[in-house]
């Protein structure tokens, strides 16, 4: 999984009142409930309505501070109340013995908190940087800034990371990737659809400058100039659905080549300065962007290269700085561009703070307060039936020849699952965290990480590590590893509990472990081999034969207008992976079920009038109930991989074969609602 160079959060970020602190022991009551169901609605015409029409109504938009809400919110929510217990801990606890990495916790917690300070010192937590800037003569000087901003966290005119070498899992490689923009698509500087945005846009680039001493005339120019550079940057960028290609996003250069490829970039230098081993390789992502940039920085006078820098520096940390700042930075990407009308508490702001920089020190006590070892326990369990139920299903596929099955068998053999969080937590000796220093801390832990993960190119790939922290509410599929990863934060209501029944259980958190196993399978992950590496295994006839399956569900998903003013329709390729994943874990995790069912019959019972089958379809569309802020769905559509809660809450069930007998029809309805059936498993 390769990521850009690290930017600082760019939503969700001034702190307008006081902290809303609410009682921190909240019980999380977000399970299945027949209460969420609109039973008067027709499962078969609108199952979304069915399923969750009364949480619908008593949800009609987002709550003011935040621009969508779903069960990830709601259990997102409730983590961060126990979060906030830990902190405020660890950040009262003075004893001499008490854990270097809980002090760390506790000082970034209050040098967060401490606005008093934030406010006094204005811009100097980023003037150094600002005047490197500054001091600037020629395009070269300009150039040779390049690593020390990504350091920083400033992600000025491209994106670089450590990851592992797709083509050869065992080591790491260093990848250089487009970036340098500060909207979050190509889209929204190329298209008519954002006229509007775009102005706001340049109003707010001009603002910051204001805010930072520039004249009017001048920021209103400087935001011109900005606005072109990252128009140019936009214009060569790839599309979100063009990187989802791993063969072509995939380009490996020798180092001793690419001063001379891209001479005005220096990348020799580059990655010198970026702490990188003498390494005799680097992939370029998008050989055609960086050919752009070099061009870009060749043609653009020093001056105009400053205020593109100055820009990406005030808005690298508009987030964090006092709240004249974090006000104006809020107006433009939380309202205009999210949707959101109401800052959220600075408290729950600082810890997703913490748990991104420093996170697995945060997760450790997390884990250790409230982590059930029996959810780890339940959890393999279900994977241990979906697991089989996918060895089944591959075994007995009609398309699959047997030499693809075999392999295809050899994968899931070879999968790794972890569930809860890591066997050994990171190690941050060495970084260090101030209690009155909050840009510093993100500074610090920024270059860090850069710098710890920088310093592995080469080396073996450390397999025992997590890329989400234990309190995430979420999980992976590493197509690198071969692995599916469960935090600890998911395993709760509503994905999963333990007083459900088996059939709630598998309908949420076993469709979410059918998903994950199922991306080692979609259009993206079939790509990788059972070691983890970027290799064709498909005979060509099956490759055809999975490529036409993947198209009914590109066309399935692509017919969805989610959005009727601009008519937006959900991305069929751009989700396809996750849309797969979608449907084959629904799939997989209904046989599963019917494995557990059949080995316990006292479980084949109905519950408040529902069979198990009719909980499990219900229970999986009540995970993805949700409502969203007009914007946000906007920029959901151009930019996020998933498609919208309500297409993925019925799409996989309606197109699930078990539906037409949980739901069956009555006398003269159609089979299913009007859409095609689709599909890959």
């Amino acid at each position: 999984m390769v990521t850009a160079q690290k930017e600082r959060p760019k939503t969700e970020d001034v702190p307008v009142e006081k902290d809303d602190i609410q009682n921190q022991k909240t019980k999380n009551n977000a399970g299945f409930s027949t209460k969420y169901m609109d039973e008067k609605a027709n499962p078969r015409s609108d199952f979304y309505e069915y399923a969750d029409g009364k949480w619908l109504k008593e949800h009609p938009k987002p709550p003011k501070d935040k621009p969508s809400w779903d069960t990830f919110s709601e259990l997102s929510d409730y983590n961060l109340k126990q979060l906030h217990e830990i902190v405020d801990e660890c950040a009262a606890d003075k004893s001499a013995q008490r854990d270097p990495q809980a002090q760390m916790v506790g000082d970034f917690y209050k040098s967060a908190m401490d606005t008093k300070r934030i406010e006094r010192l204005k811009f100097t937590p980023i003037e150094d940087i600002w005047q490197s800037v500054s001091g600037a003569k020629t395009t070269a000087d300009i150039v040779n800034l390049i690593p020390k901003l990504h350091m920083a966290g400033v992600g000025a005119f491209f994106g670089s990371g450590a990851s592992i070498d797709d083509k050869d899992s065992s080591t790491y490689a260093f990848y250089l990737m487009q970036g340098g923009l500060s909207l979050p698509d190509k889209e929204y500087y190329l298209s008519k659809n954002f006229d509007k945005l775009r102005s706001d846009y340049r109003e707010h680039i001009a603002k910051m400058f204001m805010l930072k001493g520039v004249s009017d005339k001048q920021a209103h120019q400087w935001a011109d100039t900005v606005l072109r550079i990252e128009t140019d940057i936009a214009q060569v960028s790839r599309s979100k659905t063009d990187l989802r290609d791993p063969y072509k996003n995939y380009n490996r250069l020798d180092t001793s080549q690419l001063d001379g490829k891209y001479g005005t970039l220096e990348l020799s230098r580059y990655l010198n300065q970026m702490g990188v081993p003498s390494t005799q390789y680097v992939v370029v992502g998008q050989p055609e962007f960086f050919d752009a940039m070099n061009a870009e920085l060749s043609k653009l006078s020093v001056d105009q290269l400053k205020v593109y820098l100055y820009w990406k520096i005030i808005h690298a940390y508009a987030s964090s700085l006092h709240k004249a700042v974090e006000k104006e930075n809020f107006s433009m990407f939380g309202v205009k561009l999210n949707g959101q009308q109401k800052q959220r508490a600075r408290w729950k702001r600082a810890i997703r703070t913490i748990d991104g920089e420093i996170g697995e020190a945060l997760g450790k006590i997390y884990v250790d307060k409230h982590f059930d070892a029996n959810a780890r326990k339940e959890a393999n369990e279900m994977v241990g039936d979906i697991l089989a139920a996918l060895r089944d299903k591959i075994k007995t596929l009609p398309w699959m020849s047997p030499a693809t099955q075999q392999k295809a068998l050899d994968k899931l053999d070879k999968l790794t699952v972890k569930i809860g969080s890591p066997a050994t937590f990171r190690d941050y000796s060495g970084l260090s965290i101030s209690p009155k220093d909050y840009v510093g801390n993100l500074r610090r832990s920024i270059e860090f990480e850069i710098r710890r993960e920088n310093s592995r190119i080469g080396k073996t790939v450390d397999r025992s590590e997590w890329d989400m922290t234990p309190p995430t509410v979420n999980a992976y599929y590493s197509p690198n590893l071969n692995e599916i990863v469960f935090p600890a934060g998911i395993l709760q209501p509503p994905f999963f509990d333990a007083a459900a029944d088996p059939a709630v259980n598998y309908g949420a958190i076993g469709a979410v472990i059918g998903h994950e196993i199922t991306h080692g399978f979609d259009d993206q992950g079939r790509q990788y081999d059972a070691n983890g590496n970027l290799q064709d295994w498909w005979t060509p006839d099956d490759a055809k034969k999975f490529d036409e399956r993947a198209k009914t569900v590109v066309n399935a998903y692509g017919s969805q207008e989610a959005v009727s003013n601009p008519k937006t329709f959900v991305n069929g390729e751009l989700t396809l992976g996750e849309n797969i994943a979608d449907m084959g874990g629904v799939k997989i995790a209904y046989d599963a079920l019917q494995r557990r069912l059949a080995k316990d019959p006292s479980l084949n019972k109905e519950i408040d009038g529902l069979t198990p089958e009719q909980r499990f379809f219900i229970a999986y569309a009540q995970v993805w109930r949700e409502v969203i802020a007009k914007e946000a769905l906007i920029k959901d559509l151009i930019n996020d991989p998933h498609s919208p809660g309500k297409y993925r809450a019925t799409i996989p069930v309606i197109n699930h074969p078990g539906f037409d007998k949980a739901f069956p029809p009555k006398p003269g309805e159609t089979v299913t609602p009007d859409i095609d059936k689709a599909g890959v498993w």
